[in-house]
């Protein structure tokens, strides 16, 4: 059982304050609650909330002391947080504790020192004053999270999804991070090298073409791909897949493509005992030296490594896992 504080410094935002319990209750491994989660205070009782919202929060920094991971949610005490819970963060990352922060909760890590000549990043709206403020931080405003070291720090609210399922993932593997991320209803696994914002979000029903294209891909991963494959199944022209692809998800074609193939090689790994020259070809790497290189480069493991870590079989040999649901 991994415990979890959370951090509230008031006035915390409900929506990121309940989010780590939401996300990773979702998630199980092997069959078992693999999370114990408390949110906590600097002086439990009432805490103000924005939005004018109050919350009851029972437990104060003690939760701190015991957790292996503390996450700081969004706060508007951006630059007078409690001394109470700045102390109690400088010594959690002290004796070695994963720290982690969702929008401007980055705030709070810079006032207690965490952040000092580490990378970090936060809403992209506030990143300019961040890095005016704490100058000492190398402030990076375009990406969803920045992991440095055992110090993370997450984007606006959404962005702590995305961060919460990498908490996950690095916990318990890619398997059951998507497992969790379907029980919530969210997007599967999103990188946090990804752009916060696209030049034209999707809204929250679309009639893109390349909803289509992408849920192909999908279910031929296994498969080469040409850009002129997915604009075919898009029906538009190679130079309008291109671009429409990039401003609705933010990466390009093939940068997305690389993603799900590696997603499918990780719950391969996990879930199967497929040759890693299998899991390669099944997700369309090509060969266990091409896995070797993409999933060292990712995530600083080999595929060997990987699987020593995070082989949970739960399907027969040769059988396909489900994949990732279409973004």
């Amino acid at each position: 059982m991994h415990r979890v504080a959370v951090l509230a410094v008031p006035a915390v935002k409900p929506f990121d304050l309940s989010m780590p319990s939401t996300l990773l209750g979702a998630a199980r491994s092997g069959g078992h609650p693999s999370y114990e989660v408390t949110v906590c205070t600097a002086t439990p009782g009432t805490v103000g909330a924005s939005g004018g919202i109050d919350v009851v929060i029972r437990h104060g920094l003690e939760a701190v002391a015991a957790a292996d991971t503390v996450i700081v949610p969004s706060t508007a005490s951006r630059h007078g947080a409690e001394p109470a819970a700045l102390d109690a963060l400088r010594e959690a990352a002290a004796a070695g504790k994963r720290v982690a922060s969702i929008c401007s909760g980055a705030f709070v890590l810079a006032q207690a020192g965490l952040l000092d000549g580490r990378v970090a990043t936060t809403h992209w709206a506030l990143a300019e004053e961040m890095q005016r403020a704490f100058p000492s931080v190398r402030v990076d405003a375009d990406r969803l999270f920045a992991e440095d070291g055992p110090v993370i720090t997450g984007a606006g609210s959404a962005a702590g999804i995305d961060l919460c399922l990498h908490l996950i993932s690095s916990d318990y593997g890619a398997a059951v991070a998507n497992a969790a991320a379907r029980a919530a209803v969210v997007t599967p696994v999103r990188h946090g090298g990804q752009a916060q914002f696209v030049q034209t979000p999707l809204p929250a029903r679309t009639d893109s073409p390349l909803d289509a294209a992408r849920l192909w891909a999908l279910q031929h991963l296994d498969q080469p791909i040409s850009l002129h494959q997915l604009a075919g199944q898009a029906k538009v022209s190679v130079r309008t897949l291109t671009r429409r692809f990039t401003d609705e998800t933010g990466v390009t074609p093939f940068q997305w493509l690389l993603q799900q193939r590696l997603l499918r090689a990780r719950e391969l790994l996990e879930t199967t005992d497929l040759t890693v020259d299998q899991v390669a070809g099944r997700s369309g790497l090509g060969s266990g030296e091409s896995l070797r290189q993409h999933l060292s480069r990712q995530i600083g493991m080999t595929p060997a490594a990987y699987r020593a870590a995070f082989h949970r079989p739960s399907v027969k040999t040769g059988q396909r896992p489900p994949g990732p649901v279409p973004t």
